[in-house]
């Protein structure tokens, strides 16, 4: 099987490895964005007790204290800006970021898109010039190993030049992770080559730009169906020929529909575990959905300390 022939490299079997990636390591200044969100406060006040974050929480201070002695949340010694209104919070975390007071940004209680309109200020917010992406870890049961997802949250229909830099962005989280080489499975309906499918004209080309190291330091296979990505069996018994099928490192969604049906699957139906993190911006961003379970948060957590090496 080609779990025999892997690169000597660390590969996660769980997320719970993460924490092995940055313990004992300097904490990271985490600024949460609107903090008087229950699930968030829980997760960033485990990950303060566990030495991996710097706290500072920036919101509305009544409501934050509040949900705290509700939770027998235990916080002396941690840094609480008052800032009520929600904008102004947000407002209040990025520049704090931007000013090189936080390591990483952290979504509380508030949109998606109000937090993503003040990390794209022209003037104060978090842009390099790259492109944002959506990076996600899932553990699930019947796989050897932690398997990466990306996009499934911020570019909705994303084309070729898109999908480099998102490839790019994950591939750089990974090697942080302790990976060397990982193997990309370019995702699509089919596994061969089918000129009125989009999406396999861009895995083959991707592809072949890794083959000729336009795409660096993974291995990129494509098109690949979801079941040849993932079982070595299903591979071998459509005759495929290659390296990442069956031992799929990252998956490369297509779109924002497919991979947001795939995350929400492996979530509700598979029972998977999850950490997420927006890639691009001057630092990993926390924004995970309001539906997520603390442990996610603080999966996520751990995921964007190590992301932010």
């Amino acid at each position: 099987t080609p779990h025999s022939i892997k690169f000597l490299q660390m590969v996660l079997k769980t997320l719970s490895d993460l924490k092995g990636i940055v313990a004992g390591g300097p904490r990271k200044k985490l600024i949460v964005a609107a903090a008087q969100d229950q699930h968030s406060l829980g997760a960033v006040i485990r990950a303060w007790q566990d030495s991996i974050v710097e706290p500072i929480l920036v919101g509305d201070q009544e409501n934050i204290r509040n949900i705290c002695a509700a939770n027998n949340y235990n916080i002396d010694g941690l840094t609480i800006i008052n800032e009520p209104d929600t904008e102004a919070a947000v407002q209040t975390s990025v520049k704090m970021v931007s000013n090189r007071q936080g390591d990483i940004l952290m979504k509380g209680k508030v949109g998606t898109s109000s937090l993503l309109k003040s990390v794209l200020n022209k003037e104060w917010g978090l842009r390099t010039g790259n492109l944002l992406s959506h990076f996600a870890l899932f553990e699930v049961e019947t796989y050897p190993k932690v398997i990466a997802v990306t996009d499934v949250a911020m570019n909705i229909a994303p084309n070729l030049q898109d999908k480099i830099a998102i490839i790019n962005n994950s591939v750089s989280c990974l090697i942080k992770l302790g990976y060397r080489m990982p193997k990309v499975a370019v995702l699509g309906a089919v596994e061969m080559v089918n000129e009125n499918m989009e999406a396999t004209l861009d895995a083959a080309l991707l592809s072949k730009m890794n083959q000729r190291d336009q795409i660096k330091n993974c291995i990129i296979d494509g098109p690949l169906a979801f079941d040849n990505a993932v079982s070595y069996e299903s591979a071998q018994h459509k005759g495929i020929r290659s390296e990442v099928a069956g031992d799929t490192d990252l998956l490369l969604m297509p779109d924002i529909e497919v991979g947001n049906v795939l995350y929400k699957s492996l979530v509700f139906f598979a029972k998977a575990k999850v950490a997420s993190v927006i890639l691009g911006a001057r630092v990993p961003i926390v924004l995970t959905s309001r539906s997520d379970s603390e442990q996610a948060k603080y999966d996520s957590i751990l995921l964007s300390a190590a992301a932010s090496k």
